[in-house]
């Protein structure tokens, strides 16, 4: 399985000026640095919660039909699914009927296949295309509270120690920040 992400969200969950007010920043000197660090905030807890944060477009290629007709997400939450295609070796794409294609949003995220309708097997060396939208919403008001703040923690605890040494395993993510994401953790059975 592959993800690659077609569309970004259209901005962030945190804004440069709630950031800057956060940190007690005035002037304009360390914005450039400070939006990096809410992008690298945002992509690091998105990463860690397989969440996506605001709205955004995904495509998922399996290399294979799925058992059974049950296809996992590894994103959430899931909000719609856009698009299934055969994916051929030149980047041909033959689209599928999505007749029948039920979302289960979860947790966690699922695409239950018709019961027919799908080639029983893939053409040599084509995979399996699903587009899908996932995100919380299109604005910064949509995402959790606790999560817009565990943001700002994270982007005030790396523009506060930019020191080298802190990479690698002895740097850690403030206890704070990963308390207030905790609720939103993935939990398998």
């Amino acid at each position: 399985m592959a993800l690659v992400m077609t569309s970004g969200p259209a901005g962030e969950p945190v804004s440069l000026a709630e950031v800057k007010a956060h940190l007690r920043i005035d002037g304009t000197d360390h914005d450039t640095y400070l939006g990096s660090l809410i992008l690298t905030s945002r992509l690091q807890i998105e990463a860690a919660l397989g969440l996506a944060l605001m709205t955004q477009s995904w495509r998922m290629t399996l290399s294979a039909w799925p058992t059974g007709r049950i296809m996992p997400i590894p994103i959430r939450p899931v909000t719609a699914i856009t698009g299934l295609a055969l994916l051929a070796p030149n980047g041909t794409l033959t689209p599928l009927a999505m007749t029948g294609i039920v979302l289960d949003p979860g947790p966690p995220p699922v695409a239950i296949a018709p019961r027919t309708g799908w080639p029983a097997a893939l053409p040599e060396g084509d995979r399996i295309a699903l587009d899908f939208t996932a995100g919380y919403g299109s604005t910064a008001a949509t995402v959790p509270a606790p999560i817009r703040h565990a943001l700002l923690l994270l982007t005030a605890h790396w523009f506060e120690h930019r020191d080298p040494c802190e990479t690698g395993p002895s740097a850690s993510i403030p206890h704070t920040v990963s308390d207030l994401l905790l609720p939103y953790r993935s939990h398998r059975l």
